[in-house]
Formats: structure tokens, C-alpha cells, sequence
């Protein structure tokens, strides 16, 4: 009877134990989910990189750009074998506009190519020295391709900045994401246009401050569950 009565002891134990544990992991699965909405509502800027770096050095073509590469300086040289039209960017001051998007196909390797925002739009028509066949080495900075459309995607303009987007129309092996161009210099000096101001990158969190919020009332709701089911299994025990 003893021995009866010790596994039950030992029984209800464990399982008061383990509703315990999995409320606290429930609980801590909440703050944490809380922390990121905070997190994404006061994100913090990334400081810029001031060095230079090669393109080959922060990124290989076919492959996903790496987190850490984002944002720095990068120097790239080859020329242009597509023009297109990006409508509807923002850039770093929150203006929208018409860019001028370049497919650069690199020196380095010139199986692959790279997406160069080159300035806006408007102002394509400003530079009758410079054509496709003429080398180029661009200086600017890498970012992330994007993921929403701006417009619809057709032969002359894309919809996002997203080489993606122009596998079907080239053999070349592209970049993942693209560089906003600060500086173009060809062999007779300097190109002369106005330039992008790039966005400003933060540290945020991916999503949106209420899908985090509704995550952290699901966690929560979850741990109150889990203590609420036993004692309810016991009322009903009793009744």
C-alpha cells in the first residue's frame, strides 16, 4: 500500500514538474517575443563600415549575400550589359522616385554579373559619353535585394530590386542583391550624376510589432493552459 502510494506521490511530482517547466519555457517564449517587438520599435543603426572592400571579397555570385556584408563600401569594375528602370524606390531621405538600374558584369569573373542602382531615372540621358562597351569601376554600397514590388516587371523595367527577377533574360551568374553607386569612373575621368543617398540599415527585427505581440499573447495563453488543464483533469476527478 506504502509502495502504491509513493509512486503516486512520485507520479504527481513529476508531473507537477513538468507543468511547471513547460509554463516557464512558455513564459520566457513570450518575453523574449516581447523583447523583439521592442526591439523592432526602437531599432538601433548600424554604424558605417569606413573601409573599401573588393566585391569578391564580401560576396560570391549564385550565393546569398552574408548579414555581415550589408552595408559596406564595396568597389566592383567591369560593364554594362542591361538598363532598366526600378520605379517607385525610396531612398535614404524617404523620397521617392524613378531610379536608373544597371547589370554590371564584373572584371573579376566575367561569368557573373551585379545589380547597380546608377541614379534616377530621369537622369539617364546625361552622360552620351559613356556606353555599354566601355569599362566602368563603380564604388558605392552593397545592400539586400528586396522582397516587395514597386511596379510591374516587364522587358525595360523591374518591379524590385531583385536579380531574380532577370534569370530568364540573361546566362550570366548573378549577385544576390545589388549596389547603390556613389562614385563611376571610366577612362575619361569621372561620371557626373546625382547618386542615391542609400536607406539607413538598423539592427531591427523581420516582421511587424503586432504579429510579435499576438506571438506573445499565444505564448502566454499557452502557459496558462498548461497550469489550467490539471487542475481542471483534478475537478473532474473529484466529481
Amino acid at each position: 500500500m506504502r509502495i502504491v502510494r509513493t509512486r503516486e506521490t512520485i507520479k504527481k511530482l513529476l508531473q507537477g514538474l513538468l507543468v511547471l517547466v513547460l509554463a516557464a519555457s512558455f513564459v520566457g517564449l513570450g518575453l523574449w517575443q516581447l523583447e523583439r517587438a521592442q526591439e523592432m520599435r526602437n531599432p538601433v543603426l548600424v554604424e558605417k563600415d569606413s573601409n573599401l572592400y573588393e566585391l569578391t571579397s564580401l560576396a560570391q555570385s549564385t550565393e546569398i549575400i552574408p548579414a555581415a556584408s550589408v552595408g559596406k563600401s564595396v568597389i566592383a569594375a567591369g560593364h554594362y550589359i542591361a538598363n532598366y528602370k526600378a520605379p517607385n524606390q525610396i531612398d535614404g531621405n524617404k523620397k521617392v522616385a524613378d531610379w536608373e538600374v544597371a547589370l554590371l558584369q564584373t572584371e573579376a569573373n566575367p561569368d557573373a554579373a551585379i545589380l547597380i542602382v546608377r541614379g534616377l531615372w530621369k537622369d539617364r540621358l546625361n552622360e552620351p559619353q559613356l556606353t555599354m562597351s566601355q569599362n566602368i569601376e563603380v564604388t558605392g554600397t552593397l545592400m539586400p535585394h528586396q522582397f516587395d514590388d514597386r511596379a510591374e516587371n516587364n522587358s525595360q523595367q523591374i518591379s524590385r530590386l531583385d536579380s531574380s527577377l532577370l534569370v530568364s533574360s540573361t546566362d550570366a551568374q548573378l549577385y544576390d542583391g545589388f549596389i547603390i553607386a556613389s562614385s563611376e569612373k571610366i577612362r575619361d575621368g569621372v561620371v557626373e550624376r546625382t547618386r542615391i543617398q542609400p536607406p539607413k540599415l538598423t539592427s531591427g527585427v523581420p516582421g511587424y510589432y503586432w504579429q510579435h505581440i499576438s506571438y506573445v499573447i499565444i505564448w502566454w495563453f499557452m502557459a496558462g493552459l498548461v497550469i489550467w488543464m490539471p487542475l481542471y483533469k483534478r475537478r473532474e476527478n473529484q466529481l
